[in-house]
């Protein structure tokens, strides 16, 4: 074929996928685009793009995501300076060109591999074929749509790449310019390291044309040692960059893993599945809700292990003539490129619809020969009825590129919003929790909030143990005004998962938000010793300290924050009322001199009063009584006030003059109850605790580290109701945290008595013989 023949297909093959992937363009963020993309303050400045090469935690503010891809954090920093913003045209606009690149790489790759194996003057049309099923088919949109994936897309290209300057380069081969792209793909998504052995197998079986069992052969072994030799430069490139990328990867990077042993023995099924996902794409899911096998006598460990030894077979059957290499070739590059994921690395997700994106270069190109070759044989004899109807290839050929483009249009749909894709995920993966309760977030937002928590219920069903949808249970809770439901949601989900920041930060807020502002403080502190870079923890703890009157932690917290981010505004202001060391409050006491009224300084005393600033809170009550000398509640506040300093004997003297003034004021007779029991030493009948909010309050000691009130909190409710596991799982979890590891098993099993199905405890007990068990080494 001309080459102006060539680029006028494949331009027609340019014009489909951008007509299919028309509608693709404003797509939203979504999973890690979160805090890699839309919360990462660092891809705002184009002049951080040295310091993502530097530095690994520039690619999210999640410690536990922060991995070293300097070329995809680079490549978002430019989009952002483009779009100025978070326009997400620009984001896929990026990806798409770069998705479009490939296309020509792998047509041209394409042609000269199949151009090594057959003489058949329509080779190119073969090439041409499968490059246009591959940028058609709807497996790849799950890719291309999120935003984040564009490592793959950019590592893929980059091994692509490679392989086009090595076969049709002589002098980029010569002076070993081909590793070029393969090493700035390593740095774009480690996978590219499997470049090397891809390329290995490309030497043995096209350039010293051995098939797989003449490996074994000892005539062969020149021929083999001369594609090993050839190999090395690669191996060698590969291996330094993929130890590099490892040591710049953060040490807070983790893969979210199951059993080691668990994730092995599934692999197999799961890549029988991408197999058939290839032919028949209907159970794309951007979340599946596939688990690990338990055993290795699951049936479909044993229909996955079936599947990879018949492929294997055909590799090696494949191999032996020139004319079947590249189905041999295709095989393998698709085994190769599913091991970063498919092997014995266990990752959080025991399989995933982007992952496919590398592997089925592979693929398409082993399946595209092989319908070729049969339809090449079909041709040749005369006779046939496709030899002299030729022209009704097309019909096939068409049909399958249709049926691909129209699924890969439906799938740009589900991936347009957060709603749209989550209930797709609800509907595709009904057993995943994580979509159910992302499904539940979003009508949370809508205001749905019992639709809502009936998802939450069945994601917690799925999921007992997942800390997100206790915090997202809080949030709920929340707004619907049940506060005490929601403090509980949000301290169990904080003994779930503590070393996730953003709980941190939703209960900080949450405290803020109940003007519990010490309180507050300490939570958002936790969450940013946890992701330093999260700028709405930032504002928060700055709201909070400027409340609290922090004026020396309020201005190093603002310089910070506009360390992370020049000219925030936010920060600035904060910076300012840390300068003047005047808060809200106290530039409304300025605004209420100029126009005083005693109920302006009654609200003024009672801000203070929540800010802990109780001194001021004093003085404020007292000029509302100058101003008014009958008025009660400023008295009130002023015995509050002394109560929270411990000053009770000064407490007891405006308290009795609030109720002489005011008889039937009852929070100023409890107050006066409360600060002349403190005072005598007398006691006065309250109401005891239930069990229930004792444990409530263990929960709230053990999340400030007050173990020992933890352990004393659960007694008192175990004495109301001997069989409360909940407060032995409590009273476990805090002699855990003591290190008292007979303590906790004692404890843990009493508890586990009582209620056998309780998996917290369980975890907890479990934790302790661990760290039992560890002690003794």
């Amino acid at each position: 074929m001309k080459r102006n023949t060539l680029l006028f297909y494949f331009l027609l093959i340019v014009l489909a996928v951008t007509a299919v992937y028309s509608n693709h363009f404003y797509n939203g963020f979504h999973f890690d685009d979160s805090h890699s993309i839309y919360d990462n303050p660092n891809i705002r400045h184009i002049q951080n793009i040295p310091k993502f090469f530097k530095d690994g935690t520039t690619s999210s503010i999640l410690p536990q995501n922060q991995s070293y891809r300097p070329v995809t954090t680079t490549s978002l920093a430019i989009d952002y300076w483009l779009s100025k913003g978070y326009d997400p045209f620009f984001y896929h606009l990026s990806t798409f060109i770069t998705f479009l690149l490939q296309g020509l790489l792998m047509v041209i790759f394409f042609n000269k591999l199949f151009g090594l194996s057959s003489s058949n003057k329509n080779i190119t049309y073969v090439a041409l074929f499968a490059t246009a099923w591959y940028l058609l088919h709807p497996a790849i949109a799950e890719t291309v749509n999120y935003i984040i994936a564009r490592a793959d897309v950019q590592s893929t290209v980059a091994v692509l790449a490679g392989f086009v300057l090595y076969a049709c380069s002589p002098f980029c081969r010569r002076t070993f310019i081909y590793l070029l792209p393969v090493a700035v793909g390593i740095l774009a998504k480690p996978p590219a390291v499997m470049f090397a052995p891809i390329f290995f197998f490309y030497t043995l079986l096209f350039e010293e044309k051995l098939s797989l069992i003449d490996i074994f052969r000892r005539v062969h072994l020149k021929q083999l040692g001369k594609a090993i030799i050839k190999s090395v430069p690669a191996f060698v490139v590969c291996a330094g960059m993929y130890l590099l990328v490892d040591r710049m990867t953060p040490k807070t990077w983790e893969p979210g893993g199951h059993s080691p042993l668990q994730y092995v023995i599934t692999q197999p099924f799961v890549i029988l599945h991408y197999f058939i996902t290839f032919f028949w794409p209907t159970g794309l899911s951007a979340d599946s809700d596939w688990g690990v096998l338990n055993s290795i006598k699951d049936w479909r460990f044993f229909a996955g292990c079936l599947f990879l030894l018949i492929m294997i077979s055909i590799a090696f059957y494949t191999s032996r003539s020139s004319k079947l290499r590249p189905i041999s070739f295709g095989i393998l590059w698709f085994f190769i490129a599913l091991a970063p994921t498919s092997s014995i690395i266990p990752l959080g997700e025991v399989l995933n619809d982007h992952r496919m994106f590398f592997p089925f270069v592979g693929l398409v190109l082993s399946v595209s020969w092989a319908l070729s070759l049969l339809i090449f044989e079909l041709m040749a004899k005369k006779d046939s009825f496709l030899a002299k109807n030729p022209k009704l290839l097309w019909l096939p050929v068409l049909a399958i590129l249709a049926t691909c483009a129209y699924g890969t249009w439906k799938r740009n749909n589900v991936w347009h919003s957060e709603k749209s894709l989550w209930q797709n995920v609800t509907i595709k993966s009904p057993k995943n929790g994580r979509g159910l309760m992302n499904f539940g977030n979003i009508l949370v937002s809508e205001g749905k909030y019992a639709e809502a928590e009936n998802y939450f219920g069945r994601a917690l069903q799925l999921l007992p143990n997942y800390s997100f949808i206790y915090i997202n249970m809080g949030v709920l809770k929340d707004k619907q005004q049940k506060f005490k439901d929601a403090e509980s949601y949000f301290i169990q989900g904080i003994l779930l998962g503590p070393q996730y920041a953003v709980h941190h930060k939703l209960y900080g807020k949450f405290l803020y938000d109940m003007r519990r502002y010490r309180e507050a403080e300490v939570e958002l502190e936790r969450s940013l010793n946890l992701s330093a870079g999260d700028l709405e923890t930032h504002k928060f703890l700055m709201e909070t300290f400027d409340r609290l009157g922090e004026w020396d932690n309020l201005e190093l917290l603002a310089k910070g924050t506009l360390q992370l981010e020049p000219g925030n505004t936010v920060a600035l202001g904060y910076l300012e009322d840390a300068n003047k060391k005047m808060n809200k409050a106290d530039l409304q006491a300025e605004k209420v001199k100029l126009a005083p009224t005693p109920e302006k300084y009654l609200q003024l005393s009672l801000d203070y009063y929540l800010a802990a600033r109780f001194d001021s809170c004093i003085a404020a009550a007292q000029e509302a009584i100058k101003l008014k000398p009958d008025y009660a509640a400023a008295y009130n506040n002023i015995g509050s006030a002394y109560i929270a300093l411990e000053q009770f004997d000064k407490a007891i003297e405006p308290l009795k003059k609030a109720l002489s003034l005011e008889p039937g004021f009852v929070l100023a007779k409890n107050n006066l109850a409360l600060a002349q029991n403190h005072s005598t030493g007398l006691t006065y009948p309250v109401k005891p605790p239930t069990a229930e909010e004792y444990v409530n309050q263990s929960l709230t000691y053990y999340n400030f580290k007050l173990y020992d009130l933890c352990i004393v909190a659960c007694e008192c409710a175990l004495e109301q109701k001997p069989d409360y596991d909940l407060a032995y799982n409590n009273m476990c979890a805090a002699y855990n945290a003591l290190g008292q590891w007979d303590n906790a098993i004692k404890t843990g099993e009493k508890g586990l008595q009582i209620n056998p199905k309780n998996q917290l405890l369980k975890n907890n007990l479990a934790q302790a013989r661990a760290g039992k068990a560890s002690s003794r080494k």
